[in-house]
């Protein structure tokens, strides 16, 4: 099926005027609670009103009216976005008495996605996107081109500045929105991250085939950037992306790519295996990010894993005698897109993470049962290929199994005890306050557990090399001596063990040296928690504790610094005659000092480690902590600037 096909299921053939926009509710409390419809007021949410303009640009070309959709990012961090659709309805509104291109940027909940003739499928917020990023920028103008002129109207803070007016002919159609943050509502920074949107544009582009996207940075007029994205072989462009972007090494050519109509609903998967041990899984409905998955992705992995089994029973690849393979066994090493597109699409959650269509499940299901063993029957090279790696995965898995039995053997008979013997526990019992820290070194432990508040602090230091997760399986992360009493200290189990409530503590804490050294056990550990222990990092629990570099210290008075220009500052405030003592690890620390600067809660500084995009994640992780240097190389190369307080 090729994408024209799957396009007819989301054009538009009804008139798109002002009588399409239908008015639910006024435009209220936007500016007093901007995080209950974007999320945040930090960075998060200031680039979500690009995506939410950007959004309703797509809709347009959802709907068969939009090829091309121009972002710029201007001098001032102001905001560009022209698409060549339809152009917002200009005419007169009948019920509310204005131009229905106003209505549609002051009333919240007021668009032609809410049961009118504008649009069979759309994403962003409902209809509420538009008038929000409207009441949250300082100004917003918008320029329509439709039936040979240009009319224009601007706006502050959401309030009508000018009334809507012609200002020039064209013989072009499409919408032109120019928007500057509100600083009163963004106060932690209104400056865009090129990088962000770039990875956002992108996505957008691969979910939409054909679609062509520009991002130009004009902020610097000597360095502009520009970049434009247009890929015609669509999701199966994105997965062949995702894998030679993290520099992974595909086990077939080209991603498989299944495609479906079934009435007013569209569904298309694409899948390419690789080299790893890991799976990378995005879903998305009508362009929206499905993070946490939903009717769609319960279709996907029922079919694949079924497909497996039925296909490795008629060619043999399973004995008679063999287990059936499971779900993990078919999807170590998958990345797959799975897109869907339907008319009255329901999601859980505020911010849409699942998708609920029930009917959505068989729909995916069916495709990729029928037309993956088709795949698989017509290239049996690819799918001896694929077979071989799940095979290894499921002996991998019974290694691992009998692992895990061995282990809970011994906890349950008290050999090996339950707990691991070199943690230092903490007296209190209730895990909404206690704390555990993951001290790198048997010296600095000890030092550790001098210096703490023994009642909620608990201690475990671990010692020699650490297992790079990235380059193991499963059998060998359960059987490793470094990283079994992480786990077992945790009390969450691993695998098909996990259970997050049984979590002993409230943080926990990566507490390592402020060197190379100190950054490379850092970045095993967070590697081990995110392919391993993920809740963890998701739900906010993961934190790294930021030891101090230097004692400055003048008679009886004594600072900390935790930068050379912190230390500058110190010493241009403290005056002639400081002693200066650099720390090269903890374990120069006494225990007063550790505890001083390090673990006492009212003066330490410790980092939350959160999960803002789990796609990039998964790439860095991949990047650093995988097999191929060229790709290490560049990400090096490319981010270099970006790192502060380097420290060698």
């Amino acid at each position: 099926m090729d994408e024209q096909e799957l396009q007819l299921n989301t054009a538009v053939t009804e008139t798109y005027d002002e009588d399409s926009i239908q008015v639910l509710e006024g435009l209220q409390a936007v500016r007093k609670r901007p995080g209950m419809y974007i999320g945040s007021t930090g960075p998060r949410g200031l680039h979500h009103l690009v995506y939410e303009i950007v959004d309703n640009a797509i809709d347009e070309a959802l709907a068969g009216f939009c090829t091309q959709v121009n972002v710029q990012i201007l001098p001032g961090d102001i905001i560009t976005v022209r698409d060549n659709g339809r152009g917002i309805p200009v005419g007169m509104h009948d019920k509310m008495g204005i131009p229905a291109v106003t209505v549609v940027l002051t009333v919240l909940h007021a668009g032609g996605k809410f049961g009118g003739s504008g649009y069979k499928v759309s994403g962003g917020l409902h209809g509420v996107g538009s008038s929000v990023v409207n009441a949250l920028s300082e100004w917003l103008e918008v320029e329509v081109s439709q039936d040979g002129k240009v009319h224009r109207q601007r706006f502050a803070r959401g309030d009508i500045a000018t009334e809507l007016e012609v200002v020039g002919e064209t013989d072009q159609t499409g919408t032109l929105i120019t928007f500057k943050p509100d600083p009163e509502v963004f106060t932690e920074t209104t400056v865009f991250e090129f990088e962000i949107l770039e990875r956002r544009l992108r996505e957008s582009a691969f979910l939409n085939a054909g679609l062509r996207i520009t991002l130009d940075d004009l902020r610097i007029e000597a360095e502009p950037i520009q970049k434009e994205f247009c890929f015609v072989g669509g999701i199966a462009s994105f997965a062949e992306f995702l894998n030679n972007n993290r520099g992974l090494t595909p086990l077939h050519d080209e991603a498989i790519h299944l495609t479906t109509v079934v009435g007013d609903k569209s569904a298309e998967v694409a899948l390419q295996y690789n080299d790893s041990y890991n799976e990378l899984l995005l879903s998305f409905a009508n362009n929206v990010n499905t993070s946490d998955g939903g009717t769609h992705v319960n279709g996907f992995k029922l079919a694949l894993t079924r497909v497996f089994n039925d296909y490795g029973r008629k060619f043999k690849y399973l004995k008679d005698n063999d287990k059936n393979l499971s779900g993990d066994d078919v999807r170590e090493g998958l990345t797959a897109v799975i897109s869907v597109k339907l008319t009255d699409a329901q999601f859980e959650g505020q911010t849409k993470g699942k998708l609920g269509n029930t009917d959505m499940t068989k729909i995916v299901s069916d495709m990729v049962y029928a037309k993956l063993m088709t795949h698989f029957e017509e290239n049996p090279s690819v799918a001896k290929a694929i077979f071989s790696k799940a095979l290894d995965a499921s002996r991998a898995r019974e290694a691992a199994r009998k692992a895990r039995d061995l282990a809970r053997k011994k906890a349950g008979t008290g050999e090996g005890g339950a707990l691991p013997g070199k943690l230092q526990d903490c007296t209190e019992k209730n895990p909404e306050v206690t704390e555990l820290y993951i001290v790198e070194g048997d010296s600095a432990g000890g030092t550790a557990k001098k210096g703490r508040d023994p009642r909620y602090q608990a201690i475990l230091p671990l010692w020699g090399k650490m297992l790079n997760v990235e380059k193991a399986r499963l059998d060998k992360v359960i059987g490793n001596e470094k990283l079994i009493p992480v786990v077992l200290a945790l009390g969450t189990g691993i695998d098909e063990d996990f259970n997050i409530e049984k979590l002993r503590y409230h943080k926990v804490i990566i507490m390592a040296d402020a060197d190379v050294d100190g950054a490379h056990i850092r970045t095993l550990l967070l590697t081990f928690f995110f392919r391993y222990l993920r809740p963890l990092v998701e739900e906010g629990y993961i934190y790294i504790a930021q030891p101090p570099l230097y004692r400055v210290s003048r008679g009886r008075k004594h600072h900390y610094a935790f930068s050379d220009a912190e230390r500058d500052a110190l010493l241009a405030e403290m005056g002639e005659g400081c002693d200066i003592q650099r720390y090269k690890g903890l374990g120069e620390m006494d225990a007063d000092q550790i505890w001083e600067t390090t673990m006492d809660p009212s003066f330490r500084t410790i980092l939350r480690v959160t999960l803002e995009d789990a796609i990039a994640a998964d790439e860095t992780f991949s990047i650093l902590m995988g097999d191929k240097v060229e790709p290490r190389r560049e990400f090096i190369e490319q981010n270099a600037k970006k790192v502060k307080n380097l420290d060698i």
